[in-house]
């Protein structure tokens, strides 16, 4: 049986998170019952509303999208539909059809798609898909939301009488509006409306005149407005049938109502369906917010959380576009309580309320952000004490409230308990204070409960180094900033870098020194120790991380070189049968030559016929013989491999050729060429000087001979000197 008390909840935020979850439900039921989650109580409930988170927050990474599962709340109709004689108005039956055709819809697609989403289906499968309520109310409303003519045949009747009515209204109306017009006892604007009826604007000097009922007049009392006689006969006929309508529209209502209450039962459980779905909506929303999974559940009392985010400090982060930093912790077995220690402001009170909860989320049916490789436990009692506590109120101290908190764990702590207690033993003499909590933490320990607490008492860290299943961690600090790197390190305790840090802070050296005098010099040591251990460990990690560095650029490289020098060795390969190949050839040359020269000394054709065959045959013997269908095979092969070679090519040139057309060719204007400047002939070594330039045409003189040139086919070497 699972119990978590709300002081507990209250501790780890854990209302806070669930008003977070709240903002993603769609309807006010939804949200209702999300602010009233607590943990589960039943190991067995918890793990099926696990799965149906998971299941839903898998349908937004794949195409199958669950529908829409909105609604307005009928709990109005269903109060209505448990009284007798009561009837339900078009807006409520409108609902009843919008509720029944979202959840036939939901129904349907998890029908269709129960290999995806099993346990939703389960969770479904109990609710009957019915067409019957939305069949009846679309039988009688129409899309509009008004009762249709053919609701029932005297609704109809009624109807036609009604309409018939209006029409002799409407011609005895304009019969007497023309006859009095006629008369000239009517105002320029002849008609009006009072009270939703048609009435004739008479000149007051003749309302006698008119026969009908005076509806009213003018502020100026010179119109007064008559309802024809005529008219007001069938007026009165007219609301006596619409009276008549709106009873047989009550009682076609009421006859619907009636159907429907045999559908109570189904109607409710179509809005608890729905509310449901809207709750773990909501969760599969929250955690696609914050990459949250459902890690492993141990059967074994273990749990290890790797790269866990504290869920609140995270979405506030991810807000503000600021780094979170996760952190790795587990508890088991061999090593059952945590105490960790280091200075403040280090992050050790937000490790301890990112185990405690991420707990209490799990075990209310919610996933948590932490790797996919973690595995989690599931625990009767999760203990907390964090903060300050002093009560006014009942008049306690800080100590006195936490004492009244140890009692408490010392009655209910057992093997099933994860209890988190932060700075622990605070409150009173530290001398005093801090052999107390190690007494309770030796209770604790001796009843096998899980643990996690936070620490600057020296004697507590040593306990933790004592005891084989309890260990020490700390917070680790940069040891020359005396910045804190919030990573948890599992396995020494940590110093406060109580002096250190107040030197960083101003503090004179020799009122440090003072108070370093002042205290043990043992435990001055000890501290001094702890701090020098720790920087070892900080240097050690960042030589270790140096290390795999190097060691990933090493592998990163010695696969590149096996990558070349696979290609350098099949390089050589071909090489190597390209040579053979070129060898054998040369071989056979040199033996043909031998024969020919053989032949032209001795002119014997047979005998050089009966040496090339011979060669012919030791060469024949070495190939392989291969069959004709594999021979065409072959051949087709390399026949398609030179097409898809020569295609290529083609390609290859059409793109360059495209490419050269589309190079825009930039040529340097050319230079104006005048009498006296110094010029060559266009790939020409002599140079002359113009002496006169005549029509595109220049005689240039080389000192030894003049010649005439076209202009063209000159460069500039030197422009005249003015």
């Amino acid at each position: 049986m699972i119990n978590i008390h709300e002081k507990t909840l209250n501790d780890l935020e854990f209302f806070t998170v669930l008003n977070q979850v709240g903002d993603h439900t769609l309807t006010a039921l939804g949200k209702e019952v999300v602010l009233s989650i607590l943990p589960f109580k039943d190991e067995a409930q918890l793990l099926r509303e696990l799965i149906y988170v998971n299941e839903y927050l898998s349908s937004y990474e794949n195409d199958n999208r669950i529908p829409n599962h909105g609604f307005d709340t009928i709990a109005k109709e269903l109060k209505l539909l448990k009284i007798e004689n009561t009837y339900l108005e078009v807006f409520s039956l409108k609902k009843l059809v919008s509720i029944s055709l979202t959840v036939n819809s939901i129904l349907k697609f998890l029908e269709k798609f129960k290999e995806y989403y099993p346990k939703l289906y389960e969770f479904s499968n109990h609710i009957k898909v019915t067409t019957a309520i939305i069949e009846q109310v679309d039988a009688i409303v129409d899309r509009f939301g008004d009762i249709k003519d053919d609701a029932s045949p005297l609704l109809s009747e009624i109807r036609k009488s009604i309409s018939l009515l209006k029409g002799k209204i409407n011609s005895s109306f304009a019969s007497a509006l023309n006859t009095y017009h006629n008369l000239d006892y009517l105002d320029d604007i002849r008609e009006s409306v009072v009270d939703n009826k048609r009435v004739l604007a008479v000149k007051a000097m003749y309302r006698r005149k008119v026969k009908g009922a005076i509806m009213g007049g003018s502020k100026t009392g010179s119109i007064v407005y008559i309802e024809p006689e005529t008219t007001l006969q069938h007026t009165r006929e007219l609301n006596n049938l619409e009276y008549e309508e709106k009873e047989e529209i009550i009682k076609i209502l009421k006859e619907l109502t009636d159907f429907i209450r045999g559908f109570l039962p189904l109607l409710r459980d179509y809005q608890e369906f729905l509310t449901q779905m809207d709750v773990i909506s909501a969760k599969a929303k929250y955690a696609q917010s914050m990459n949250a999974i459902l890690p492993e559940i141990s059967k074994e009392r273990k749990m290890d959380l790797r790269d866990a985010y504290h869920p609140l400090l995270y979405l506030t982060n991810k807000e503000k576009g600021a780094k979170t930093f996760p952190q790795t912790i587990g508890l088991e077995k061999d090593s059952r309580i945590i105490v960790i220690s280091g200075p403040n402001a280090g992050g050790k009170s937000i490790t301890l309320k990112t185990v405690g909860l991420l707990q209490v989320m799990l075990q209310s049916g919610m996933l948590i952000p932490v790797h996919e490789r973690s595995y989690v436990c599931l625990f009767e009692r999760v203990l907390s004490d964090i903060g300050d506590n002093q009560s006014i109120e009942n008049h306690l101290s800080t100590y006195s409230y936490r004492l009244k908190q140890m009692n408490y764990f010392l009655r209910k702590c057992n093997s099933k308990t994860l209890f988190l207690i932060d700075e622990f033993g605070t409150g009173s003499d530290p001398e005093l204070g801090g052999a107390l909590a190690e007494t309770f933490l030796e209770v604790f320990y001796e009843r096998e409960a899980f643990g996690i607490i936070t620490t600057h008492y020296s004697n507590l860290k040593l306990l933790a180094n004592e005891l084989p299943y309890m260990e020490n961690a700390n917070m680790l600090f940069n040891e020359k900033t005396l910045e804190p790197m919030y990573k948890l390190m599992i396995g020494q305790a940590g110093s406060s870098f109580t002096f250190e840090v107040a030197q960083k802070n101003g503090i004179p050296y020799s009122l440090i020194n003072k108070s370093k005098k002042k205290i043990e010099r043992g435990k001055v040591r000890f501290d001094a120790t702890i701090a020098k251990l720790q920087k070892e460990r900080s240097k050690l990690e960042r030589t270790e991380r140096s290390l795999k560095e190097n060691e990933k650029k090493k592998i990163t490289e010695a696969d590149k070189l096996e990558e070349i020098n696979a290609k350098v060795q099949k390089k050589l390969e071909s090489f190597q049968e390209l040579y053979d190949s070129n060898q054998r050839l040369i071989y056979l040359g040199q033996k043909v030559n031998d024969i020919s020269e053989k032949y032209f000394e001795n002119k014997k054709k047979r005998e050089m016929m009966a040496e090339l065959f011979k060669l012919v045959q030791i060469e024949n013997s070495k190939r392989k013989k291969v069959p004709a269908k594999q021979k065409r095979a072959e051949k087709a092969k390399e026949k398609q491999i030179k097409l898809e070679a020569e295609k290529k090519v083609d390609v290859i040139r059409k793109k360059k050729k495209e490419a050269k057309k589309k190079e825009v060719k930039v040529e340097k204007p050319k230079p104006i060429i005048k009498v006296g400047d110094r010029v060559r002939m266009q790939d020409g070594r002599a140079i002359g000087t113009i002496d006169v330039i005549e029509k595109k045409k220049a005689i240039v003189n080389y000192g030894m001979f003049t010649t005439n040139v076209n202009l063209d086919l000159l460069e500039l070497v030197e422009a005249k000197k003015n």
